[in-house]
């Protein structure tokens, strides 16, 4: 096993907490049609669930009849190691580990993409044009609204801050957040908040003051939300509580007005994919106009496209949100998570944070 390997192993578990919590391991299957002709095979391995893939497999398929397309919906540890073990056997990664998809793109395992719609991608939504965010997913509070009648709106993290730096109390064991011991996207977005936000300490503490549960997906938080065990929730994915949360009127998602974190899944095509040509229709298709449209208008991922306005489109998030918005930097400051000695000092503070005020 070599080093990347070795590492994978230890890190993905923690990753592996960002993927798909069920339902792993699911597979969609569109066969060429009979009349197409000889065509070729397409092999997507995806940490993505199937109702969210679905439309965009079906639209991308009724416009390219003659391949055999096939789609595995693996966790994202799944999906790393099964493409170390075996680099020659999908022709498309699609995964929101940022951290692994950049360091397999910085380690020569991708391959560029030269159409026009990737030297048209944003720039701040690619590296180089080996490796392309395809979503745009703000990370979200889920407020119970008997919360709101009794204490008031909760807009930003600093009116949650004063919540529970008020309402400690009130609040004991209500409050649900990310494990960044436990879970790779609470861990990524600790890193991130650090550094954006002077008063993130003083929120670990407050979350610490009212013995807010630790838990390592957004799934358990909505589950808890959902059945009334918790009022608050923060820092879940926004794509997920949406999905979630459609037939759930009493539970408010916020999109915090002082700054939001945005993570984006990452696509790339290995250097050693099998059918290298299908492989770059199907990407070209995920970043063109056409399948940013289905994306936004299908399912609750969030578009990229600049074209693309109005409901499910990062445009139009920029547009209410504005400088708020703050995406997860696609570069180098992505391989932070895989350092041992940067993840001990974090992990160390922010447990010292979280248990350094008094209980009450």
């Amino acid at each position: 096993m070599n080093r990347l390997s070795r590492l994978a192993s230890r890190w993905l578990l923690l990753l592996g907490l960002i993927g798909t919590p069920a339902g792993a391991d699911e597979t969609l299957h569109y066969p060429a049609t009979p009349d197409s002709g000889p065509g070729a095979s397409l092999v997507i391995h995806g940490a993505l669930d199937l109702p969210q893939m679905r439309p965009l497999l079906e639209d991308f398929h009724h416009a390219h009849p003659d391949l055999d397309l096939r789609y595995r919906n693996l966790t994202t540890l799944a999906l790393h190691e099964r493409f170390l073990a075996a680099p020659d056997e999908a022709d498309v990664l699609l995964s929101s580990a940022m951290p692994w998809q950049y360091l397999l793109a910085n380690e020569g395992y991708a391959q560029p993409l030269e159409t026009q719609a990737a030297h048209d991608w944003p720039a701040w939504a690619r590296w180089r044009h080996e490796l392309f965010a395809f979503t745009f997913e703000p990370i979200v509070m889920v407020v119970n609204e008997a919360l709101i009648e009794r204490y008031g709106e909760v807009r930003s993290h600093a009116d949650l801050l004063a919540l529970l730096e008020r309402h400690a109390e009130a609040l004991q064991g209500r409050v649900v957040t990310y494990d960044p011991a436990t879970s790779g996207a609470g861990y990524t977005y600790a890193i991130e908040e650090s550094r954006l936000s002077p008063r993130y300490w003083d929120l670990v503490a407050a979350l610490g003051q009212a013995e807010a549960e630790l838990v390592g997906t957004t799934g358990e938080m909505l589950e808890g939300l959902i059945e009334g065990r918790y009022l608050v929730g923060y820092n879940l994915l926004g794509s997920y509580a949406q999905e979630r949360l459609a037939d759930q009127p009493r539970l408010k998602i916020v999109v915090p007005e002082d700054y939001a974190l945005v993570t984006q899944r990452l696509a790339l095509i290995p250097r050693q994919a099998p059918h290298p040509a299908a492989a770059e229709r199907f990407l070209d298709y995920l970043i063109g106009e056409t399948g940013q449209a289905v994306l936004a208008g299908k399912t609750t991922l969030g578009a990229i496209h600049p074209a693309l306005e109005g409901p499910g489109t990062a445009t139009s998030l920029r547009q209410e949100r504005g400088e708020a918005l703050r995406p997860i930097t696609l570069g180098p400051g992505l391989l932070a998570t895989l350092d041992d000695l940067k993840r001990e000092a974090l992990l160390t503070r922010w447990q010292r944070e979280f248990s350094r005020r008094e209980r009450r």
